[in-house]
């Protein structure tokens, strides 16, 4: 039976739809709830991890794909607290993956909700596409356009909630940081201890391209050769985590071949490192690409990751700063890493880390949700941003770039704006610290 297909009158078709055993893993303990961030906006059991892995199961019951089974999954951030959270060990990641690919295939979406999902992918992995809007971006925030979309009567636009979101979200950079490329290599500094690739990202590179320059530098201070190739333009977990699977396919292909000679993968979003990481569920069932996903899977590394195994060999200055680590959920719950970013950050001379409430609930960003699902986004980013503020840093530490602009916009909304640094910029300040 083709894909797209209904399986035996069931609302899934047959290409991977929702496991039935990965379904039957739920015991419906609950334990889930109270990380749930759509469960604990608005307490509704269907807006939880197990109200949506009872939907799933009714899938295979039914023939229809509701619009409001559909609102439910669409409602879901994909944080994985849940994850975290199951004592039972429920795979609601993967249970996630396949549904959202069944949606895309199975469900047909309004014309607006279509062409703005079209015009979203159309333009975030596409690094090319994105450095010319950067110019763009600063002329609106002169402008005034963000500030008038996020007020009560800001013009059409602002009345348009995916709009106003797009407005108020788009970072401001200099436009020498969007344009700057990085060398396709960087030898490592003293003696050479590994040799490394670097994903670039398409957002990241875009957006925060002094993120991946410090980065560079960091690793080759620590004794790595950097190779940093331009292509991929994308790594595919923007497709992967929305249900786009053709597209994610496509580009989980082009990262493996853009890599294949490199022994260690690493990337310092947290989003991609957690799509590269899931490449081997991905093409599971391509006989040419299954064993070949496993394989680059295994080798993909977090910055913090890659750090904190290999241990510290350039010497650290002084960097009077205190810190609030924001957990990114695709590193903490999608990754399990935790400790390493915070063991990173307190070996420093002068950070103090400190630990905002709710660590484990996510600030609404989630790859393009907050877009796509702007009003319960600002809710979580409001309750993000006043959390983070009690901690009572000087600066954030956040390792994702959505989480940077959405914790940013939020801060800024409540009239409280802080520096938000990626971890590797504060210990890219101290390698250089400690070398003047």
């Amino acid at each position: 039976m083709s894909a797209g297909a209904s399986a035996a009158g069931t609302a899934w078709d047959a290409h991977r739809p929702p496991d039935p055993a990965l379904i039957e893993d739920c015991v419906h303990c609950g334990f889930c709830l109270p990380t749930c961030p759509t469960y604990v906006l608005w307490g509704e059991e269907p807006d939880s991890p197990r109200g949506r892995i009872a939907l799933m199961d009714l899938g295979h019951e039914q023939a229809e794909l509701s619009s409001e089974m559909v609102n439910h999954f669409d409602r879901c951030l994909g944080c994985m607290a849940c994850v975290s959270a199951c004592p039972s060990g429920v795979r609601y990641d993967l249970l996630l993956q396949e549904t959202r690919a069944q949606v895309e295939r199975r469900h047909r979406r309004e014309p607006l909700d279509r062409a703005f999902r079209r015009a979203v992918f159309a333009a975030f992995p596409h690094p090319g596409r994105l450095r010319p809007l950067v110019p763009l971006a600063a002329l609106g925030h002169r402008l005034g356009l963000a500030r008038a979309a996020t007020a009560r009567r800001g013009g059409l636009l602002g009345r348009v909630p995916r709009f106003r979101a797009l407005l108020a979200l788009t970072p401001v950079v200099p436009a020498r940081i969007a344009l700057h490329r990085l060398p396709r290599h960087t030898p490592a500094r003293g003696t050479a201890r590994g040799r490394v690739g670097f994903l670039q990202g398409c957002v990241q590179r875009a957006f925060f391209g002094e993120i991946n320059a410090a980065t560079v530098r960091v690793l080759a201070a620590e004794g790595f050769d950097v190779v940093a190739p331009r292509l991929p333009r994308c790594c595919g977990s923007l497709e992967l985590h929305t249900g786009e699977e053709p597209a994610a396919r496509a580009l989980a292909r082009a990262t493996i071949e853009a890599f294949a000679d490199c022994e260690t993968i690493v990337t310092n979003a947290a989003g991609c490192g957690s799509g590269m990481k899931d490449y081997g569920h991905l093409l599971a069932d391509e006989p040419d690409w299954a064993e070949r996903a496993v394989a680059f899977s295994a080798r993909v590394r977090d910055v913090h990751e890659l750090l904190a195994a290999a241990g510290p060999v350039a010497p650290r200055g002084p960097v009077p700063l205190r810190v609030a680590y924001h957990d990114a959920c695709h590193l903490s719950h999608a990754q399990g890493i935790r400790a390493q970013p915070r063991a990173l950050l307190a070996a420093i001379p002068g950070v103090e880390v400190v630990e905002p409430a709710e660590w484990e609930v996510c600030c609404g960003s989630a790859g393009v949700h907050n877009l796509l699902e702007p009003d319960a986004a600002r809710d979580l980013g409001r309750r993000k941003a006043r959390n983070l503020l009690a901690a009572g840093a000087d600066a954030i530490a956040a390792a994702n770039p959505g989480c940077a602009v959405q914790i940013a916009s939020h801060l800024q909304a409540l009239g409280c704006p802080l520096p938000i640094l990626h971890p590797i910029e504060i210990l890219d300040r101290a390698v250089r610290a400690a070398a003047q």
